[in-house]
């Protein structure tokens, strides 16, 4: 085959590359627009389901409560009435029974005046003597309409103004959540959540972030409040996890929608204390110690249960609980784990004291941090520093002078300063000692 027929052959082979690469950047992109589509569709079909059961609702509750005071209103004019026409029935009685006592003097008199004469005068006596014990000049008292109840309804249209006002303001409808997440980071049986504000008029209050496993389960609230970012704890490593966010406007108590829910999940195993050392009981999940009595006159290191921190990451200790202070006492990491000591005040350590002195590699610092008291929390960062070359090849195993960069954080202060190796590490162990017991740790 001739040059420039390889030529062609190579010029075709690399066009039909950039053909399939193209018709794959292509396909991702209809994948892309189909998820939008999808996240479109479905979220406007929930949020019109959500209306409807909403206002339904509120149509047969408010239709509820316009018959329940009618019926109080009713009521009301059924007593007003019953209680005003009873004295009046009680006076018509009165009066009917004058009236009838009277037409019945009337028949009386009418008879002894058409009598003979020789019963006139006995007819008149006794009529007149019936016509003086009736007392025909007392008459019952009729009240004016005056004194009598005239029952009328007041109703006030305002309501009806308030009502088509605040109807008129009632609900909105978002394109967007004003809060997004924005990122999501893996850490040792955690992770870290950010998000951000991305409505600019929009003033929060509170965040609120929820999570739940992928596949199953209900959202759970994991933290509300004003932070921008949170490490979600306990999760089981490999496993998808979803993750929204949605905030609260000041002076307002609903929330707003909530973000696109964003997958997340870690590769990391948990931080662990080992089990089964002596003077330290540990939690279920292994990521609580508390120095406990067992074994007071032995001070002892209580460390990982393997070298899960690396490089990179933040490695934070709580303090949730406090005993007496001793100044063998220690937090911090080590590259292994050495039998027998007492503290990681030692060679191939870096820790800070109950005091807060700093030590590395057994040698106290100059700069000291806060003493370590109930709610303090120390964070470890690292990040590897090359001096010399390890070899030819960079190979971290062959061994060489490295130095770690170290920064120390309590309260709101931090140390920074260079820790140098003699041989590489890609991952540390932590640990702790307390003298005496009280002390409990959260490590993660």
């Amino acid at each position: 085959m001739s040059i420039e027929a390889e030529a062609l052959l190579q010029e075709a082979k690399e066009s039909i590359e950039a053909a399939q690469n193209y018709r794959s950047e292509l396909q991702q992109r209809l994948h892309g627009l189909s998820q939008a589509r999808k996240q479109v569709r479905g979220t406007s079909s929930q949020a019109r389901e959500g209306l409807k059961r909403h206002f339904s609702e509120l149509q047969s509750a408010a239709t509820q409560l316009l018959a329940d005071r009618l019926s109080a209103l009713l009521i009301e004019v059924e007593v007003i009435e019953q209680d005003s026409v009873r004295p009046l029935d009680d006076c018509q009685k009165l009066i009917e029974q004058g009236v009838s006592t009277a037409d019945e003097l009337l028949r009386e008199g009418e008879l002894a005046l058409r009598c003979g004469l020789g019963e006139k005068e006995d007819k008149l006596g006794s009529f007149t003597k019936k016509a003086l014990h009736i007392q025909l000049d007392s008459l019952p008292e009729v009240p004016a309409l005056v004194d009598v109840p005239c029952v009328s309804a007041q109703l006030d249209d305002s309501l009806l103004y308030a009502l088509r006002d605040r109807v008129s303001r009632h609900g909105s409808v978002s394109s967007h959540p004003p809060v997004q997440i924005e990122e999501l980071q893996e850490r040792p049986g955690s992770v870290l959540v950010r998000w951000c504000k991305v409505d600019d008029e929009y003033v929060v209050q509170d965040y609120r972030l929820q999570y739940r496993r992928s596949v199953s389960g209900q959202y759970e609230d994991a933290y509300i409040g004003r932070e921008q970012e949170f490490l979600v704890l306990h999760l089981d490593p490999h496993t998808d996890h979803m993750f929204r966010v949605c905030a609260r406007g000041e002076g307002r108590t609903e929330w707003s929608p909530w973000s696109v829910p964003q997958t997340g999940y870690t590769t990391l195993a948990p931080h662990e204390w080992c089990p089964g050392s002596e003077g330290y009981i540990l939690s279920s999940r292994r990521n609580i110690a508390m120095r406990s009595d067992s074994s007071p006159s032995k001070t002892a290191v209580l460390y990982s249960n393997a070298p899960t921190y690396f490089c990179g990451q933040t490695l934070t200790f709580k303090l949730s609980a406090a005993g007496q202070v001793d100044m063998r006492d220690s937090i911090g990491v080590c590259v292994g784990c050495e039998e027998g000591a007492e503290s990681l005040q030692r060679d191939q350590a870096v820790c800070i004291s109950t005091n807060g002195a700093v030590f590395v590699n057994g040698k106290e610092m100059t700069n000291q941090l806060p003493s370590i008291t109930l709610g303090s929390a120390v964070t470890f960062d690292m990040e590897l520093v090359n001096i010399l070359p390890v070899s030819n090849n960079n190979n971290l195993g062959d061994g060489g002078n490295f130095k770690l960069r170290v920064t120390i954080g309590s309260g709101n202060r931090e140390v920074v300063f260079d820790w140098l190796l003699d041989q590489a590490v890609d991952c540390l162990f932590f640990g702790c000692s307390f003298a005496y017991p009280g002390w409990k740790v959260l490590v993660f």
